[in-house]
């Protein structure tokens, strides 16, 4: 199991759910941490004025709210902006917005309640993923309209992927023996204004870009195998002169998955030697393609935005 919470999340633990299937557990501390802060918001609001909690939203901000209606003020606002067009993301984008939101709220600065973040590892690790469309939020104020669909989720409202398909919230709530959530003093405002939908989606796209990467190195090494390259543009001695810590790491890929192959060949073994180049034309290149000899440089460009062992990426 992942635990979510105390620590940052990082990019192997979003592979490990998302990817590989491992559930998650929250860190018990963190939780801990959650439901204090929603006790001194609930003390903190009286008698004050506190945008978003008992006021409108943007220009109705100059309107007050009166106390029985703070709790549909939040029910409103994601009804309101739950209005996200285009296509709609898939689990895996889906699930990986809900993991970084999930991440952002046991902080414990978010004034909700602990209920929200039990809700939505449950959530998580049921595979009951709200429907999220990739339109109508810009990151200003957050990703507004993406983060709406998912808290529309979380009230069991809008619809749901579950077992893949998509399906009514409530019915999906029912089959997997959920709750829905019931809107505390800030839960609408604070699952909103975040930038979890992009930071979801941007994890996704890190861990292909590393997986793409590595097959990358993967074909590049098999080519130069089928060519019966020479070693050299790959050795430690001429890529450390460039001091480019991608371009290195690239090169020290290619030794440990080269170094049992019988097909590359060492440059002075063949070149170097008196016996070999009693010619004036040569069959075999005496210097490699461009497409060969500068993989170092090209793939190593990019391993700098990819810091995932090449162990821990599926192949698949």
């Amino acid at each position: 199991m992942i635990k979510v919470g105390g620590s940052r999340l990082t990019l192997e633990d979003f592979k490990a759910i998302l990817f590989d299937g491992k559930l998650i557990e929250l860190d018990t501390t963190s939780v801990e941490k959650v439901q204090p802060g929603f006790e001194f918001l609930k003390n903190f609001i009286d008698h004050k004025l506190i945008y978003g909690i008992n006021t409108g939203f943007g220009p109705m901000a100059q309107y007050k709210i009166s106390d029985e209606n703070v709790l549909q003020l939040q029910y409103n606002l994601i009804r309101s902006h739950s209005s996200g067009g285009g296509q709609i993301l898939n689990p895996q984008m889906g699930k990986a917005v809900m993991i970084a939101r999930l991440n952002n709220l046991l902080q414990g600065y978010s004034g909700v309640h602990s209920d929200i973040v039990k809700l939505l590892a449950e959530l998580i690790n049921k595979n009951v993923i709200p429907c999220i469309y990739e339109h109508g939020g810009v990151g200003a104020s957050g990703d507004l309209v993406q983060l709406a669909h998912l808290a529309l989720g979380l009230i069991g409202e809008g619809e749901v992927w579950y077992e893949g398909k998509i399906t009514p919230a409530a019915e999906a709530f029912t089959m997997a023996g959920l709750t829905p959530l019931k809107i505390k003093i800030r839960e609408g405002i604070a699952v909103l204004n975040g930038t979890s939908a992009m930071t979801g989606v941007g994890m996704i796209n890190l861990i292909n870009a590393h997986n793409l990467l590595n097959w990358s190195i993967m074909l590049s090494v098999m080519m130069n195998e089928i060519m019966e390259a020479y070693d050299d543009h790959f050795s430690y001695e001429l890529n450390i002169v460039k001091h480019h810590k991608g371009q290195n790491k690239v090169a020290a890929d290619f030794r440990e998955i080269l170094k049992d192959s019988k097909m590359i060949r060492s440059r002075s073994d063949f070149l170097y030697n008196p016996e070999n180049i009693q010619h004036d034309v040569f069959e075999d290149k005496v210097q490699e393609y461009y497409s060969l000899r500068c993989v170092t440089q090209v793939l190593g460009r990019f391993t700098t935005l990819c810091s995932i062992p090449k162990k821990q990426l599926s192949m698949n």
